[in-house]
């Protein structure tokens, strides 16, 4: 599957890049430095090498119909700001794993939820999915806001399924099916 662009109202959905035009390695070295992203979310070692790589891949998810990924742009610069996913892209089975990330000074702004909206329009429309999920761990509230903003129902809480700031906490997973209003 060939890359697909988002026109996502204030933001502009498109393919992470690294080429003699667009660079975004520099956008996913800081979410690798970013305090809160590394709270809540892995990320690549922060180097120009690794970040490089993640971009590759991000790539070949596209190309195995695995990952379905962007960059949350900024639509007249096209300084990537985040990042949203349709991870563990399960096409026969119309299934899909909704992830994302924003930098510090993309953050407040309706940003993630409007990405992740349109990532959800496509995959249901585009792609003909019948369900998403999304999770998170509990503490993180700007996840759970965009969960809630989103439409998604929380169906469950894995018990101390994620390590974070040391400790061990619940996550919380959430659905929405194609037909949810």
């Amino acid at each position: 599957m060939e890359p697909v662009e988002i026109n996502a109202g204030a933001w502009y959905l498109r393919a992470l890049r690294a080429d003699d035009r667009i660079d975004d390695r520099h956008a996913v070295l800081a979410s690798c430095l970013d305090p809160e992203i590394l709270r809540w979310r892995r990320r690549p070692e922060p180097t120009l090498e690794a970040v490089g790589a993640h971009i590759a891949e991000r790539a070949a998810g596209w190309a195995a119909q695995t990952r379905c990924s962007w960059a949350v742009c900024e639509p007249t610069t096209g300084e990537m700001l985040g990042e949203v996913s349709l991870a563990e892209l399960d096409l026969n089975m119309g299934t899909a794993e909704v992830t994302c990330w924003a930098l510090p000074h993309a953050r407040g702004r309706g940003m993630a939820t409007a990405a992740v909206s349109s990532v959800l329009r496509f995959g249901f429309g585009g792609l003909g999915l019948h369900r998403v999920t999304y999770t998170w761990a509990e503490g993180n509230e700007a996840s759970a806001r965009v969960a809630a903003k989103c439409g998604f129902t929380i169906e469950g809480r894995q018990r101390s399924a994620w390590v974070v700031d040391g400790k061990r906490v619940d996550v919380l997973l959430a659905g929405r099916l194609a037909g949810d209003r």
